[in-house]
């Protein structure tokens, strides 16, 4: 009887925690049910039912009768409920849909399409045989739609189509030694694309192995006109003017990934910061977008959430030791100390390369900053 009594204990106790940690999740205020409509963003809908929207996919129920589970669209109907003591969140149908209705994205898909559709990063080999713009027509010395631009070392037929695309931003690994503690530091830096950069003094960049990649920005296309060295070329969907010195790719046709949902990584990759605020600014804030110094490689995937820290700053004790004495400062351990990192926001990553990738600012406490590191996710 005894025995009974204590296995019922247990078991009831162990139902109330695993209930007790299912609701520590939830927002106090969730809605037990909730319609989505146009606008509406995963991350947005997730806010509203769990405290870290990132924890999404522990509540979800996927259907496994439709193609992608995680797709979410305007009308639907979402439901909480709680199997086996814990919440779990479905959506009733599936209902018929109207043939041009679309899923609602992750993250507001307007602050990330140009990072989608117009930006890459390339590798040192793809970037130093890329043909390039020599001049355009006229001797002009820039070019809009319908005009003729000429580039060498092409190999196009008459006919075929081709992205212009213009540097923006160098990424660089800037290790340095720590005289103080010993040891090697991990730094990146970004720095913008110049006219030291030129086409000629490619071939002449020193410091290739710590090089993480280089971004461009295609600014237009143009068609193939007339074969030969240099090529003829007639602009189209010019975005911006373009210049010799500007690069010639292949067009993008690779589809990406506008339905991707907010998640943790399995794992936290080392050494995580941001390398660089994108359109040349100092600060970013909500919904802008940073560049990460870590890619596929790395395991970094699209989807995966991440809290940001400001680095704290070493400082000198100036209570212990209000005067400075650079012979006992470098040999005590505790004239220097270092303040602890700040909690600034989390971000979103969007689109993954190789060694590095773009995130979205999903939230913000403070400005974001290049050389603040990123943590597994978690709220204050």
């Amino acid at each position: 009887m005894l025995k009974r009594f204590l296995v019922s204990t247990v078991v009831a106790l162990s139902t109330f925690v695993a209930v007790h940690a299912s609701d520590s999740i939830l927002r106090a205020d969730h809605p037990d049910h909730y319609v989505v409509v146009r606008g509406d963003t995963l991350w947005d809908i997730a806010g509203r039912f769990l405290r870290e929207p990132w924890l999404w996919p522990e509540i979800w129920q996927a259907n496994p009768q439709v193609a992608n589970p995680h797709l979410i669209y305007p009308g639907d109907v979402l439901n909480l409920a709680y199997l086996g003591g814990r919440p779990t969140l479905s959506s009733e149908g599936p209902r018929v849909r109207e043939s041009d209705e679309q899923p609602i994205p992750a993250l507001p898909l307007a602050e990330v399409e140009p990072f989608l559709k117009n930006m890459r990063v390339l590798d040192e080999d793809t970037f130093r045989n890329l043909p390039y713009v020599v001049a355009l027509e006229e001797n002009r010395l820039r070019g809009a739609e319908s005009n003729y631009v000429y580039a060498r070392n092409l190999d196009a037929e008459p006919g075929e189509r081709v992205a212009i695309v213009r540097p923006t931003l160098v990424y660089r690994d800037a290790s340095k030694f720590n005289q103080r503690t010993g040891q090697r530091e991990e730094r990146v830096r970004s720095r913008p694309w110049h006219a030291a950069d030129s086409i000629h003094d490619r071939a002449r960049t020193r410091s290739r192995d710590n090089l993480i990649g280089y971004e461009v920005i295609e600014i237009g296309y143009a068609q193939v006109i007339r074969g030969g060295d240099p090529v003829t070329l007639l602009l189209q969907d010019s975005e911006r003017e373009v210049k010799a010195g500007d690069l010639v790719m292949p067009v993008d046709d690779q589809p990406f990934d506008l339905y991707f949902h907010p998640h943790q990584a399995d794992e936290m990759p080392a050494g995580l910061e941001v390398m660089a605020v994108t359109d040349s600014a100092i600060n970013a804030g909500k919904y802008q977008v940073v560049s990460l110094n870590r890619g596929a490689v790395d395991g970094i995937a699209n989807g995966q959430v991440y809290s940001i820290f400001k680095p704290g700053q070493e400082i000198r004790d100036r209570v212990r030791y209000p005067q400075a004495n650079p012979l006992r400062d470098s040999i005590r351990d505790d004239a220097h100390v270092t303040l602890p990192d700040d909690f600034a926001g989390h971000v979103m990553v969007f689109r993954v390369f190789d060694r590095m990738s773009y995130a979205l600012v999903m939230d913000a406490m403070r400005p974001v900053q290049p050389r603040d590191r990123l943590r597994a996710p978690h709220n204050l």
